[in-house]
This record gives structure tokens, C-alpha cells and sequence, in this order.
């Protein structure tokens, strides 16, 4: 037996043993998906990553509650707008009447 067939037949018993693990693979993903379906390992794995991502979010939180208190204290100012302005202008003297809100909204 020459070099090249040698060669042949090594890389024919790799092919071989390459094709014997790809479908012992193929058999045991088989055998998982019929125990637990498609739709439970989705579910599962948005679940890990979900789970992942508010770690993340308190992590993040904890280490900078000034930004974050900042972050919450901007998005209270923003919603309640419309009642500190109509407070500061009665204690300004000004008087607003019941549709000023709407036409100030209108006008941002």
C-alpha cells in the first residue's frame, strides 16, 4: 500500500467516525426535543434571558441610585406637569381657566 491510499483510507475512517457522531448527535437531539418540545425550550430559554436581563437591570440600579432616583424623579416631574404649573400660577397670582391644560399640551 502505497502513501496516497494510506492517506485515502485514514481520511475515509475519520469521514466515517465523523458521520457515526453526527448521527449519534442527530439521535440524542431527537430523543431531548420528543421529551420536552420545541415551544417548552423557547419559553424556557426567553425565560433565562429575561431573568438575565433583570440581574442585569438591578445591578445596574444598585450601583447608580443617584441616576436612577434622577431617571424616576424626571419621569414624575414630566406626567405631573400640568397640576405644578396650574400651583405655581395660583401662587403666582395668575388665573388659569379649565382648559388651559389642553391648549398648553397642544401648543408643546
Amino acid at each position: 500500500m502505497n502513501d496516497l491510499e494510506r492517506r485515502l483510507a485514514e481520511d475515509r475512517a475519520l469521514r466515517d467516525a465523523a458521520l457515526g457522531l453526527f448521527k449519534a448527535d442527530l439521535a440524542f437531539l431527537r430523543i431531548d426535543l420528543r421529551e420536552k418540545g420545541l415551544g417548552a425550550r423557547l419559553a424556557d430559554r426567553l425565560g433565562q434571558g429575561t431573568s438575565e436581563m433583570v440581574d442585569d437591570a438591578v445591578d445596574y440600579a444598585e450601583a447608580n441610585t443617584g441616576k436612577v432616583a434622577a431617571g424616576v424623579a424626571a419621569i414624575v416631574l414630566w406626567f405631573a406637569r400640568g397640576p405644578i404649573l396650574d400651583l405655581l400660577a395660583g401662587l403666582f397670582g395668575e388665573e388659569t381657566e379649565p382648559g388651559d391644560d389642553e391648549r398648553r399640551s397642544e401648543a408643546d
